[in-house]
């Protein structure tokens, strides 16, 4: 469960938000800037992410990388994407990318569930949003690197980039130590001593009677309780026993899907191939034009993150999917007349669309699919359906990863007829099944799903904090207690 806008609702209108000091912003606050100090030691490795997927995109535009490993195409192509420096032969960088590929799929897993539950309250929709916006950083990172190493003229220039990739990673082994813990995970293992401390070290400046840090503690209490409670009934199948449960499941193993299978998996990684089909073959030009899209998607991406709680899920989705449907299809469109007639200003038509296809893309697919995610899962199934979304991604990866190169090697611009065709499901789709969850805490949003009963069950179970920190009001309140 998240802290912060996913605490139960109090009595108040305003739910926990009159708890919260408002003088204390994270640029005035000197605890509030440590904390989000390992905030950005977290998302790091979403930009690690990011730099490895745009990586082999840029390399695949330079000819002392072809040319060491004797131009790859079709499905050993896809394989070096899907699995760095030194090696000496494309066995060893097959063997170098499965062993990175295997540490950012755990680092992945734990990171934003890590942000969303030490985040400060008011903060936590920005964060969990900005996490996977931030792939982008290490996008543009490893584009214009690629882009000044690619005038060196031999094997460094590939090498310089594929070291670089291990740099964040170093600063995050021998610091994450010092990041603080989970106080759901302390709580879980009984730890409740050392969860208020952080609570209140992190989110009141050490004062653990803190009315905000009272009712995160008890709330965090109350639904580690019930967890432990009905832990019979929270396995893996519980994942698909409920209607409400399967509901959220299709959503979530739909938009990873989504997020992968919506035209941009031909860009992220075989931009070069679709510079090809349209006559742009130059590599300096190829990468120029990739480390500008780069800034043009974290603009976007960062731009979306914060209009989540003004514009709302349902709105960012459909705009998103419609926007990629257009924009796709227009890039089809040129793409088909370059062929039957090539022309730059046919080649440039795809290259705008491409930019404005991205736009749109990153209204929901970058920003939500991580926040919106956790937003629907329960407390009890939070980690096992976060899980599930991760692997749905990898699925669509691979997926991805082996057959774009070979249907754009043998059909070229025609393969793009199926995204087009896909883009109109994925609008229908979510019009059908995405549920607004603007404004709304954890409870509200189970009540969406599973109904008022379950909904009453949890605020039932919240009053226990509200209890608490009405009952810390009054003590604060009498000036013969405070004496």
């Amino acid at each position: 469960m998240a802290v912060g806008p996913a605490l139960a609702p109090s009595s108040s209108p305003d739910g926990f938000i009159h708890l919260i000091d408002p003088n204390r912003k994270w640029y005035n606050n000197r605890r509030l800037i440590v904390l989000h100090a390992w905030l950005v030691l977290l998302v790091i490795t979403s930009s690690t992410n990011g730099y490895d997927g745009s990586l082999m995109n840029s390399l695949q535009s330079m000819d002392t990388w072809k040319n060491f490993f004797n131009d790859p195409q079709g499905g050993t192509l896809g394989l070096l994407n899907a699995i760095q420096a030194a090696c000496m032969n494309i066995h060893q960088f097959i063997g170098a990318r499965f062993l990175l590929g295997f540490g950012l799929s755990i680092a992945t897993n734990s990171a934003p569930m890590l942000v969303t539950e030490v985040s400060y309250p008011t903060y936590r929709p920005q964060w969990t949003s900005l996490y996977n916006t931030l792939w982008y950083s290490g996008n543009i990172v490893a584009s214009w690197t690629a882009y000044g190493t690619s005038r060196i003229q031999n094997n460094w220039s590939w090498r310089i980039p594929s070291l670089l990739q291990g740099i964040p990673s170093v600063f995050q082994f021998f610091l994450i130590f010092l990041v603080p813990e989970s106080p759901r995970f302390l709580i879980s293992k009984g730890k409740e001593a050392q969860a208020l401390r952080t609570l209140a070290y992190y989110h009141a400046d050490g004062d653990d009677q803190d009315p905000l840090v009272q009712y995160e503690f008890e709330e965090i209490k109350a639904a580690i309780k019930l967890d432990q409670e009905t832990q019979k009934n929270v396995g893996w199948k519980a994942l698909f026993a409920t209607k409400g449960n399967r509901r959220r499941m299709l959503i979530i193993m739909a938009i990873a899907w989504f997020s992968q299978w919506s035209g941009n998996g031909l860009v992220s990684y075989y931009l070069n191939k679709v510079f090809d089909t349209i006559g742009i073959t130059n590599s300096t030009i190829q990468l120029l034009i990739t480390g500008i899209l780069a800034i043009w998607n974290l603009f976007w991406a960062v731009f979306a993150s914060f209009q989540v709680e003004r514009w709302g899920r349902r709105f960012l989705f459909l705009t998103s999917a419609g926007g990629m449907l257009l924009f796709f299809t227009l890039q089809t469109i040129c793409s088909a007349r370059y062929a039957i007639s090539p022309s730059p200003s046919a080649a440039h038509a795809v290259i705008a669309f491409i930019f404005l296809f991205y736009a749109f893309y990153d209204l929901a697919f970058t920003p939500l699919i991580v926040s919106y995610t956790l937003e629907i899962l329960p407390y009890s199934l939070r980690a096992k359906g976060f899980n599930v979304f991760n692997l749905t991604i990898s699925i669509a990866l691979i997926f991805n990863q082996y057959v774009n190169p070979i249907a754009l090697k043998n059909i070229a611009w025609k393969y793009y007829i199926v995204y087009c065709c896909w883009l109109a499901f994925e609008f229908a789709f979510l019009y059908i099944f995405i549920i607004e969850t603007k404004g709304r805490t954890l409870e509200e949003t189970a009540a969406l799903f599973d109904g008022e009963e379950s909904a009453a069950l949890q605020q039932a179970t919240a009053r226990v904090a509200e209890v608490r920190h009405e009952d810390y009001d009054e003590k604060s309140s009498d000036p013969g207690l405070k004496a």
